[in-house]
């Protein structure tokens, strides 16, 4: 199928089929004229990557990824590769969050004190 049959199929967008492509993420095959032809399979692979985005991966992890997945879901199978990478994600995940708790404490604290009578 050509890349605009898979953006339908999918409902991505060929740009960013473009770019899951240069990223290493999909690998279609080029017919004699040049289009990109992708096989049935590349429907999976896209819901894959929009699952794995969708929990946050970077396309530079989810490519290291990639060969420790299976299904549109995805099934991680246990690579210790993905593992540390999805240690690491996690770990900072829980940085950010603390920095945002952090962060929005104090705001939560200037809004008190602004609201306090004889401020």
């Amino acid at each position: 199928m050509l890349i605009g049959e898979l953006s339908r199929r999918t409902g991505v967008r060929t740009h960013q089929l473009r770019y899951y492509e240069a990223q290493g993420l999909l690998k279609p095959s080029r017919s004699a004229a040049g289009y990109r032809e992708y096989g049935d399979d590349a429907v999976v692979t896209v819901n894959r990557i929009r699952n794995l985005l969708g929990a946050g991966l970077s396309t530079e992890v989810i490519a290291f990824m990639m060969p420790c997945t299976t299904g549109p879901v995805p099934e991680l199978k246990p690579c210790p590769e993905l593992l540390d990478g999805l240690r690491a994600r996690l770990q900072a995940l829980d940085a950010e969050i603390d920095s945002l708790t952090r962060s929005r404490q104090a705001l939560a604290d200037y809004i008190t004190a602004t609201e306090r009578p004889g401020s």
